[in-house]
């Protein structure tokens, strides 16, 4: 489901150490000094998102946890995306092997890193726009570049989870893929247009803390881009089976497989519900949070493209945390790449335009059903 906040995690969440940039106020950035110059040059980037229990990986010379180490990488580390490589189902930190769920490894100039340790991103700088859109209240923007750093407006910290990166002497980062609401623009003396992220976006959602980011890492959403997908399909032949025992995702119209992918449900105790649940509830984004006082809770803002299948608040949604598909990870909900995440939110009914921003439906009229599978023992 979503990211568990122990103090490991929130270190991982941070950033903590991993270049000048986390540590200097934006508005203090030289005007020629542009963050997303940091980042190697690529048409695919990965970022390095070690989930959940180191806060490195090892670049390797071969495709196998067993050769030589060329260096470590820390989280949020960004290397060039070359290829997708089959090497060894194991990886290794600093001489501990261990047994992953893929055979995957992602080619970089320096050598070879396990892909289940990367997201994969791209770095894509935008024009930022200098007003709010005429007559609109603010808009939904992506994030564009593997990461950018954000500043509150409105201090102290309330979010959990920014509040412990604060506390600890970092800067909180908005990450590749994720969708937040922007209800301001400013342009500073360096002539550098901000953003102003408000989670709240006139629904009363997050704790209250208010940011500003660069608006050049960010592109906003257009109303072509959710669209409908195949709304003209009786909504009734529209079906989803998650397959929680090979943790796989299909969609059908009919007997017809229209969509396949990985995914990642819950575990242990999260296990995701067994049985016939329905859509009934979307939103463009959301903050994710629960229990963020224990060890199993877990706090993340802005988690983009979430269908509600259940009234406990399990949801398909986008996860930028991590990269293990094909293998138990979550707190109970569905995890799907952000662009699979996006497809089933247009596909699935309800519909949700970006005016409407969330819906919810109540029994009996729900959307479409969605199936969780797994044998009986």
């Amino acid at each position: 489901m979503r990211k568990i906040v122990s103090r490991r995690d929130f270190l991982k969440l941070t950033g903590l150490g991993l270049g000048a940039l986390a540590f200097n106020p934006f508005d203090q950035l030289p005007a020629s000094q542009s963050p997303f110059m940091q980042f190697p040059t690529g048409e695919r980037l990965g970022r390095v998102s070690v989930f959940p229990d180191w806060y490195f990986t090892e670049i390797k010379s071969k495709p196998t946890a067993y050769s030589t180490t060329v260096r470590k990488i820390e989280d949020d580390g960004v290397i060039e995306w070359v290829r997708e490589v089959i090497g060894s189902d194991a990886f290794s930190f600093d001489n501990f092997v261990a047994q992953g769920p893929s055979k995957t490894w992602v080619e970089t100039p320096e050598g070879y890193i396990y892909e289940p340790h990367l997201q994969s991103t791209r770095n894509i700088p935008n024009t930022p726009i200098t007003t709010v859109p005429e007559g609109k209240a603010g808009f939904w923007a992506e994030v564009t570049v593997p990461y950018v750093d954000i500043y509150i407006d409105n201090p102290p910290f309330r979010t959990p989870s920014f509040k412990y990166i604060n506390e600890t002497g970092g800067i909180p980062r908005l990450y590749y893929s994720q969708v937040i609401w922007i209800d301001q623009i400013r342009t500073d003396e360096a002539g550098r247009v901000q953003y102003r992220w408000n989670e709240d976006f006139g629904r009363g959602y997050g704790y209250g803390d208010i940011f500003w980011v660069d608006g050049t890492a960010l592109r906003m959403i257009t109303e072509e881009e959710v669209a409908p997908i195949s709304p003209d399909v009786d909504p009734a032949q529209k079906k989803i089976v998650a397959d929680a025992f090979y943790q796989t995702l299909s969609c059908y119209e009919g007997n017809t497989e229209v969509f396949f992918c990985k995914m990642s449900s819950g575990y242990g105790d999260f296990a995701t519900p067994i049985g016939t649940l329905n859509a009934w509830r979307k939103m463009v984004s959301i903050h994710m949070s629960a229990n963020t006082a224990s060890d199993s809770g877990y706090d993340t803002a802005a988690v983009a493209w979430p269908t509600f299948i259940s009234g406990e608040g399990v949801a398909i949604h986008a996860a930028f945390w991590h990269n293990y598909f094909g293998t138990r990870r979550s707190h109970g909900c569905i995890n799907v790449l952000p662009e699979h995440a996006k497809w089933i939110f247009r596909w699935t009914t309800p519909y949700v335009s970006l005016e409407q921003t969330e819906i919810k439906m109540e029994w009996p009229n729900v959307g479409t059903q969605v199936i969780v599978k797994e044998p009986s023992l």
